[in-house]
């Protein structure tokens, strides 16, 4: 497609599979006529897919390899450097290979512990923070290494782009809702995020049950996840076929989660995805978890309720459905299971 005379049909006729690649070129550059285009290229794909590319959007490589390499540069350290920032409750830190099994999908529910490590961070709060200071859930500070240079300052440009992609598409959803454009500017000022840096070493075990992340669905409002070229990634469709996600030169393959499904009263997908990594190679991820603002009340919107349909959930706030994922996931315990109407368990990236 020839990005100088940016056309205005979105959606790119050689879509990998049966995942559609959105161009947001003439949406980024404000062309007449774009929103609506792409916002009804977003509609068809969150609606039977559950999974898009987007190119055309305007993130700096350089920003995305600096990313890569600086997850690479953190899992290359010795396993008692990385232990030291293990995990809290906020969500934020070091967890190791085999530190989570994922309990929350019906779709493989003898799951063994994951085969991948990940360290995740949030929005870097300085120490005054008042949230910090009050140590709200999934607040606290970001916990650094000593000995990486440059590695904080990677992580928060990275995380910066991401956010402010991230926001550029939010009057995509909401055209694509027949919601204003605008709608949720207020429901995401200032978003809440995770970024998760994995990596996935080779797996050699044949084991139907071990995965390196097991399938589930993510929590998040959307999820963005840059290209690499190692496979590994697969998606379970709503027809129940599984299919290898293709690497898409310069794209982010974005998704929607459980937060998405539940504020569109199940209108839009959360599809379910796996890892397994049997390439030969090390294979490292960097998905960005995208999600409302910390003290938004998540309910039914207007455009996807009716009469006839009824909202399925109760409204609730980005904390307190974060605070069941990590018991679910994290604890020692599993708590009561929020449920849609099909039954299914709820879950999270």
């Amino acid at each position: 497609m020839n990005h100088l005379a940016p056309s205005l049909n979105p959606i790119r006729p050689d879509a990998p599979e049966e995942i559609p690649v959105i161009d947001l070129t003439a949406t980024m550059a404000g062309t007449p006529g774009a929103l609506a285009q792409a916002s009804a290229a977003l509609r068809h794909a969150l609606e039977n897919v559950g999974f898009y590319f987007i190119t055309g959007h305007g993130v700096n490589q350089a920003l995305v390899d600096g990313a890569f390499e600086a997850a690479q540069r953190f899992h290359a350290q010795p396993l008692d450097e990385k232990l030291k920032l293990r995990i809290n409750q906020h969500n934020i830190g070091y967890l190791p290979i085999r530190g989570s099994v994922t309990r929350h999908s019906k779709i493989n529910p003898n799951n063994k512990p994951n085969v991948n490590e990940a360290f995740f961070a949030k929005r870097d709060l300085p120490p005054d923070h008042p949230d910090v200071l009050a140590n709200l859930p999934f607040r606290g500070m970001n916990q650094w290494p000593d000995n990486l240079p440059g590695f904080r300052e990677a992580v928060v440009a990275y995380s910066t782009a991401m956010e402010q992609l991230a926001l550029r598409l939010l009057p995509l959803y909401a055209t694509a809702l027949d919601l204003p454009a605008d709608f949720f500017a207020k429901p995401f000022d200032p978003p809440m995020f995770t970024l998760r840096m994995s990596h996935y070493p080779q797996q050699d075990s044949t084991d139907e049950n071990e995965f390196g992340l097991a399938p589930h669905s993510d929590t998040s409002f959307m999820t963005l996840l840059a290209q690499n070229k190692v496979p590994g990634l697969s998606i379970r469709l709503p027809n129940g076929k599984w299919v290898d996600a293709p690497a898409l030169e310069g794209s982010f393959l974005v998704n929607g989660g459980d937060m998405l499904r539940r504020w569109t009263n199940e209108r839009f997908l959360a599809t379910p995805h796996r890892v397994v990594n049997r390439s030969g190679q090390e294979r490292y991820a960097i998905p960005f978890f995208f999600d409302c603002a910390y003290t938004t009340t998540m309910q039914c919107l207007p455009t996807c309720t009716s009469p006839t349909n009824p909202p399925r959930y109760d409204p609730i706030t980005y904390p307190d459905y974060m605070v069941w994922y990590r018991n679910l996931n994290y604890g020692s315990q599993q708590p009561e299971t929020p449920k849609g109407r099909d039954g299914v368990q709820l879950s999270a990236g």
